[in-house]
């Protein structure tokens, strides 16, 4: 694989990263899609602060300083997901946050592996 192509693009699911201040600097083409009646790709470079709701915003603050991962389902429209939140971090400094949001089948196996 080409180390310049940018596999993250085109995936099933959504991919927003931000800087360590919560700026958006990436957005790929499902999240672009999912987020479109709030900005789309033009979210990128602005905060995450002006996107959500206070309660978020704490949460959002939390992880930029705690450097903790944030996971959890929710359902809207009927649509399912997990939204999964991580810090990155390059050359083993703390980079700012990364959220996977994918959909999930209602009903879905769940597997305890020995």
């Amino acid at each position: 694989m080409d180390s310049n192509q940018k596999w993250y693009q085109e995936t099933p699911f959504a991919i927003t990263v931000s800087d360590a201040e919560g700026n958006i600097l990436l957005m790929n083409d499902k999240s672009v899609l999912t987020n479109e009646k709030y900005g789309g790709a033009s979210l990128v470079g602005q905060s995450l602060f002006g996107c959500h709701p206070e309660a978020a915003n704490q949460k959002i603050r939390e992880m930029l300083e705690s450097h903790q991962v944030n996971a959890y389902t929710i359902e809207k429209e009927g649509v399912k997901k997990l939204i999964y939140q991580s810090p990155w971090f390059e050359n083993g400094q703390f980079a700012g946050l990364v959220e996977l949001s994918l959909v999930l089948p209602q009903e879905m196996p769940h597997f305890v592996r020995k």
